[in-house]
């Protein structure tokens, strides 16, 4: 931005000539020329009397203090010498208290699988562990408490109004599906706390293209209708029969009771090649997340564990696009034909 108005004379919108500078932009020019100067030697920690004077030595060491330690602004981690973190207790029992004074329990929005990641979430945690010293004083105000437990609510009931009404287009949509001719492909997709949106949105219009029984959405994974979601789908998901769980061990246990085989995707030293297993009917195939892949509880309670053959440097592909080598290499070997006899783009 300094660089741009100093092209610019001090003007950010137009550029002015050089048969049109005046002496009041030239001295513009001459002092914001310094204080880019200055911030350069301030960023590189150069004393600004020494890198005029020539000399590069650094300044001399600072006393450490809660501010220099503190490295990160996010609240993920907090450090407990934080500034910001002292009297979280007292925050969270102050806001806790306004909550339920209109009828809303805590609990909903830190327990529920349905608020993770949601704005109602971000705002209580953020009055809870402010990130700055000016939100840490505006959330010891007395009545603030009050003023953020009404925002939250509002945002639970905006949010519980767009799910309602995503959930009555959802059923009018598999109402579609049920019409078609035959049954769902026997293969369901288990996602185990899959971070990106985008990759959820891209594996729900792949069960929808595929047909498959179900998918469950497990842990973190973000589920429709959040917006990334939907738009990667493509209008996909509300075609497809997909349920949110809260723990991908009960659902692994549940689903072997009722005779299903579970397998899990993942790259281990006791993987089968794709290329050399047969599926059987009916599957449930888990996905990992993105960094840490299958939950190693869960891969213990897999009937068989299976990967997609790599040939260069990486040995994994993205999640979004392995679910999709998985899905049609059953289909493949079900010899799944298209319902309307034509070939698949």
């Amino acid at each position: 931005h300094v660089f741009l108005l100093i092209r610019n004379g001090g003007d950010v919108g137009a550029w002015r000539p050089a048969s049109r500078t005046t002496k009041s932009s030239m001295k513009m020019r001459a002092s914001l020329v310094a204080a880019l100067f200055t911030a350069h030697v301030r960023l590189s920690r150069i004393p600004v009397s020494a890198a005029f004077s020539g000399a590069s030595s650094p300044d001399p060491p600072r006393s450490s203090s809660a501010a220099d330690s503190y490295v990160s602004r996010s609240t993920a981690n907090p450090d407990a010498s934080a500034p910001f973190y002292s009297g979280s207790d007292d925050r969270r029992a102050r806001l806790d208290a306004a909550l339920s004074d209109i009828g809303l329990e805590a609990s909903v929005i830190t327990d529920s699988p349905e608020f993770r990641g949601s704005a109602a979430l971000r705002m209580y945690t953020s009055f809870i562990l402010p990130k700055s010293e000016g939100a840490l004083a505006s959330a010891q105000a007395p009545q603030r408490a009050s003023v953020i437990a009404n925002s939250i609510a509002f945002m639970v009931r905006e949010h519980r109004s767009h799910q309602e009404e995503w959930l009555c287009n959802h059923d009018r949509s598999l109402e579609e599906v049920r019409s078609l001719e035959g049954p769902a492909h026997p293969l369901t997709i288990i996602l185990d706390n899959v971070r990106s949106a985008h990759n959820v949105g891209n594996i729900l219009r792949a069960a929808e293209a595929g047909r498959l029984e179900k998918v469950y959405l497990c842990g973190m994974t973000p589920a429709p209708p959040n917006k990334k979601v939907l738009k990667t789908a493509l209008g996909a998901a509300e075609y497809v029969n997909y349920e949110q769980m809260g723990s991908t061990l009960e659902l692994v246990r549940n689903l072997k009771e009722r005779g299903v085989v579970v397998w899990g995707v993942e790259t281990t030293s006791k993987s089968r090649p794709l290329w050399k297993v047969v599926m059987p009917k009916p599957v449930a195939l888990i996905f990992g997340n993105e960094l840490v892949g299958v939950d190693t509880e869960v891969l213990k309670l897999c009937d068989g564990i299976v990967s997609v053959p790599t040939y260069g440097l990486k040995n994994s592909l993205n999640v979004a696009t392995c679910a999709s080598v998985l899905i049609w290499e059953a289909l493949r070997q079900w010899e799944v034909e298209p319902e309307n006899g034509t070939e698949g783009n």
